[in-house]
């Protein structure tokens, strides 16, 4: 178990370095672009030059590689190019936002999903057709649309939610948690479908398979056959969909976060890489490409955990 982690964490490792690089070669690209939209477009050639040296991007891109990641090993991304603010300490005001849909999403799309999976899979009849209409619904209807629909319903029809804006839980936890709800229930609508109809899949299948069948022979309740045998073979792609789940979520929350004028990473960097602010875009790369990563390390650690087939390859 010692050599699968050394090896699923080298390769975590490797992704991270190749992305993070080949995004850092595509935005300082055009240096001269750069100090241009920094010092405005009336500005001399001359000054536009001098803000290229000035910012440093007169320097080999290695150079410049080799300082950023240095830097961020010691907790320094660099300054805005615009604000002059710390990135990190720009991404420590915004990504709490961030996370904190993620997270709260992604527990009760594990939780309800898991649930729905198995009393769809287990049960059958309506249960089963209602999971994989919903499951079309929620894979047809854009999120940014739900979101529209739940703020005319909730926060101008009926209003109960606030339309915009965030309250940070220092503030109060109940106004916290009234300017998150919608958001985090614009974001289940269609990952929670979507999640429930993939473990359905997995559950299905386990239960359709030989050991199920002796263990039923057996006497066992079908109560233990699911939640000690059935929801441990299907953990793996289950896992696999959570983990693909997860990565989808970080596209969601951009767009919802627009929707809702929450002050997180996804208006943060929509903004930065509209003025070409690059220091703070690849701020917001490193901390996604660090997310998905460590996402998809634990993923396969747990995998291999469940699975010994998996362990072996």
């Amino acid at each position: 178990m010692v050599k699968v982690i050394c090896i699923r964490v080298a390769r975590a490792a490797a992704v991270f370095f190749a992305v993070t690089f080949v995004t850092f070669a595509l935005v300082y690209a055009k240096p001269v672009a750069i100090a241009r939209n920094v010092v405005g477009v009336s500005a001399t050639d001359e000054a536009v030059q001098a803000q290229v040296v000035q910012l440093g991007l007169d320097r080999p891109l290695l150079d410049q590689y080799q300082h950023w990641l240095v830097g961020l090993f010691h907790g320094d991304l660099g300054q805005s190019f615009f604000t002059g603010q710390p990135v990190m300490s720009t991404l420590q005001i915004r990504f709490p936002v961030t996370l904190a849909l993620m997270l709260i999403s992604l527990a009760l799309t594990i939780v309800l999903s898991v649930w729905m999976g198995v009393a769809s899979a287990v049960r059958g009849g309506w249960p089963d057709r209602l999971l994989q209409f919903l499951s079309v619904i929620g894979g047809a209807v854009p999120s940014f649309i739900v979101a529209i629909g739940l703020v005319f319903a909730f926060a101008v029809t009926l209003p109960i939610f606030p339309a915009t804006g965030y309250v940070s839980p220092d503030a109060g936890i109940g106004d916290w948690a009234a300017s998150v709800t919608l958001p985090v229930v614009a974001i289940l609508v269609g990952s929670l479908a979507s999640a429930a109809a993939q473990f359905r899949s997995a559950v299905k299948d386990v239960l359709e398979r030989d050991f199920v069948r002796t263990l039923r022979a057996r006497g066992l309740s079908e109560r233990a056959i699911v939640y000690r045998h059935v929801l441990r073979n299907a953990g793996g792609p289950g896992l696999t969909v959570l983990s693909l789940l997860t990565i989808g979520l970080l596209g969601g929350v951009v767009i919802i976060e627009e929707v809702f004028a929450l002050p997180g990473m996804g208006v943060l960097v929509a903004d930065s890489a509209a003025r070409s602010d690059v220091p703070v875009v690849m701020g917001c790369v490193a901390v996604t490409v660090l997310l998905v990563t460590v996402v998809n390390l634990l993923t396969d650690l747990l995998t291999a955990a469940l699975n010994p087939k998996a362990r072996a390859s």
